[in-house]
């Protein structure tokens, strides 16, 4: 019998092994650009006016600044170095206005209104240009902060000081508007916090609160302050007729019965 030499098979699975990698490596490219799109569209719409989310803030810090009397250099340094920790605290998407009080009750300038849109570490360049939004953030948000960091230890003496008219203002205004109502509320006053209008003046009146219940300011600036954390950077004055203690005091009453939260009283270095 004539013998059948079998045939050696070529080998098969080569083809086969190499469109399993190819259609791995076209699932990881598809997965990869689905990733980048998805996280792409995570990054929240920036308006460009406010450099807020299109979709409003994540939060709000509001500063009152009383310079109706100038302070001097060591107190505009301590506030300097306060004011720009807290603006440094702002998260991505936090809101920051600045305020300057006037002798007029419930006029106020505003020197700045806008949101930390996050600097060129914030983004992901895959997803982002990092040179942008590192411009972005120091022209709308950095540069203008440290101009009015600057400018602190300028002021112009005035008849009155309204400080509650002004956190009333703030309040009705910013915090209470709609669409602030369920986001975090922080408010700083850096003042002398001595209250002096018609209705109320604590260089007539004295610091206690007693007295203020009593006086038309009670109704007068009343305000509801509810879920807003109040914190309090005192310029230290001399020769009045109650301490600081005393005044922190009153204010801790003002801002509880106002039901306020989380308020904080600190003394800045030096005197007014």
């Amino acid at each position: 019998m004539a013998r059948h030499r079998r045939r050696k098979s070529g080998n098969s699975a080569g083809p086969i092994i190499a469109s399993v990698l190819l259609g791995v490596l076209s699932l990881v490219i598809l997965g990869g650009f689905i990733y980048l799109k998805v996280k792409a569209n995570s990054n929240p719409e920036i308006d460009k006016a406010s450099l807020c989310p299109v979709d409003g803030p994540i939060e709000i810090t509001a500063v009152l600044l009383d310079v109706t009397d100038p302070i001097s250099q060591a107190t505009a340094l301590d506030l300097r170095n306060e004011f720009q920790a807290i603006v440094s605290a702002v998260p991505v998407g936090g809101l920051v206005q600045v305020y300057t009080l006037t002798e007029t009750e419930g006029e106020l300038n505003r020197t700045f209104s806008a949101c930390n849109p996050g600097s060129g570490e914030n983004v992901d360049e895959w997803t982002s240009n990092p040179r942008i939004a590192q411009k972005r953030w120091e022209e709308g948000f950095q540069k203008p902060l440290d101009e009015i960091a600057k400018r602190l230890d300028e002021g112009v003496a005035g008849n009155q000081s309204p400080i509650m008219a002004g956190i009333q203002k703030i309040n009705l205004e910013v915090f209470g508007a709609p669409q602030h109502r369920a986001i975090p509320k922080q408010l700083v006053v850096a003042s002398d916090m001595i209250e002096h209008t018609a209705a109320f003046s604590m260089y007539r009146d004295g610091a206690e609160y007693d007295r203020f219940e009593e006086s038309p300011a009670r109704d007068q600036f009343r305000t509801a302050l509810d879920g807003t954390a109040v914190r309090i950077l005192d310029f230290q004055r001399p020769s009045l007729n109650f301490d600081a203690e005393q005044l922190a005091d009153f204010w801790k009453n003002w801002v509880e019965n106002n039901r306020g939260s989380a308020y904080r009283f600190t003394r800045l270095e030096g005197i007014r």
